[in-house]
């Protein structure tokens, strides 16, 4: 007998993973929350059957958000995280011991539960001591913050259910008015291979470009997520993604990484014509 799980990436494309048992099923206030073990992934989380991450690759996801904007800003001291219930991004920012403080934002209590059960690989730092974790809505607590933090990272879900507040203009204007004078936002900001994400994409990036500045899309290839081709959002009040690059400071902090470096952090934001013909289309 054989168990597979299934996502849909598009009306005509399905992806597939082999799994050996499911470790936990519920549905929470906000969502269906499932977490499985494969032996090609090892364990991965899915929300209302969406994947999530999985053990294999969530590597790339968390650092590509993380590093990048750390490499650029020169004195990032506080942190707000929005989403990020797996703990994989907390478990990066917790690497760099000039952060004093980090806002750790996320709707769903149970997320973080389960996660620090079953996936304790992500979720293994929410001990540390410079964290205050909040559960309730982003959108609503970023609304209060005035001028407060050196960096925001949105780890959300896809842009429908809880996840759908965090991808409005209201939200990224906010996002704006929390940032200190030279803050930095990042987002996770779908694929631009099929038609959904695409739009998704566009329309998170029209917004964007609305409320900031500096506004620039950089890439990474993630597996288990639609395409394989993912993209996420630099937005700035001062700093330039590539410009403003200190490599060799972040090479001097010596810090183990699987797939970000600072050669890389250059390459990523040099796009496929076609990203950049969609992009200037909503610009």
């Amino acid at each position: 007998m054989e168990l597979w799980f299934t996502e849909k990436h598009s009306d005509d494309v399905n992806f597939s993973i082999n799994t050996d048992r499911q470790l936990y099923s519920c549905q929470s206030e906000f969502q269906r929350i499932d977490v499985f073990e494969s032996r090609e992934f090892g364990r991965f989380l899915t929300l209302d059957g969406i994947m999530m991450l999985t053990e294999k690759d969530e590597f790339i996801y968390h650092e590509m958000i993380t590093h990048v904007p750390m490499a650029v800003h020169p004195n990032v001291r506080t942190v707000l995280l929005i989403g990020a219930g797996d703990g994989g991004a907390l478990r990066e920012l917790s690497r760099y011991p000039t952060i004093e403080r980090i806002d750790m934002v996320e709707i769903d209590e149970l997320v973080v539960e389960v996660c620090r059960k079953y996936l304790p690989q992500t979720a293994c730092r929410f001990d540390d001591p410079r964290l205050n974790l909040y559960f309730e809505d982003g959108l609503k607590f970023v609304r209060r913050k005035e001028n407060e933090y050196d960096l925001i990272i949105v780890d959300s879900t896809d842009p429908f259910g809880p996840g759908e507040g965090l991808f409005t203009r209201e939200f990224y204007g906010n996002c704006f008015k929390a940032l200190k004078e030279d803050g930095i936002m990042v987002n996770q900001h779908e694929s631009p291979f099929y038609d959904s994400s695409r739009e998704a994409m566009q329309r998170a990036h029209k917004r964007i470009v609305e409320s900031f500045r500096i506004s620039r899309v950089y890439q990474a290839h993630i597996p288990t997520y639609p395409s394989g081709h993912w993209l996420f959002g630099f937005a700035s009040k001062k700093y330039h993604p590539v410009d403003d690059l200190n490599s060799a400071a972040w090479n001097l902090l010596g810090l183990k990484t699987r797939y970000y470096n600072t050669k890389l952090h250059v390459g990523a934001f040099a796009l496929p014509t076609y990203v950049e013909e969609i992009l200037r289309d909503v610009e």
